[in-house]
């Protein structure tokens, strides 16, 4: 009984898959060029501009690498320990506690007045470059 239903489904998928494989091969097929003429990669021609030249010659890779910058000696790093130690207890120091937040009431006179006082400070100073209105 089942049989009756399988049919339309798996065999009518053929079809589909026929047509799915003739487009991708298609597909590979508009890739395949057989024009060897410029197949190596050209330096952009320009004033200045030099390509890659062959020296015939393998590159040395057994040349030793430098250094990037000189190592620092037990000296040097001695002597920047204790500059960030010093800086480090100068600042624990001199830290304390913090400050007291502020009123609720002085954050909210801060919050409705910053806007406005920021424009006039803003609009007080002007460029002449920008409005030829300015004095």
């Amino acid at each position: 009984m089942t049989y009756s239903i399988e049919r339309p489904v798996f065999f009518g998928c053929a079809g589909i898959y026929l047509v799915a494989m003739v487009g991708a091969m298609l597909a590979l097929a508009g890739c395949a060029n057989t024009n060897m003429d410029n197949a190596a990669p050209v330096a952009a021609a320009g004033p200045g501009v030099v390509g890659p030249s062959d020296t015939g010659a393998y590159p040395n890779l057994n040349i030793p690498r430098q250094q990037a910058a000189p190592q620092f000696t037990e000296a040097d790093k001695k002597a920047k320990l204790a500059t960030l130690r010093a800086e480090g207890n100068a600042n624990a120091k001199g830290g304390g506690t913090p400050p007291n937040p502020r009123e609720p009431a002085e954050l909210g006179k801060l919050a409705r007045d910053h806007g406005k006082d920021t424009l006039k400070a803003i609009e007080a100073t002007c460029d002449p470059t920008l409005d030829p209105t300015c004095k």
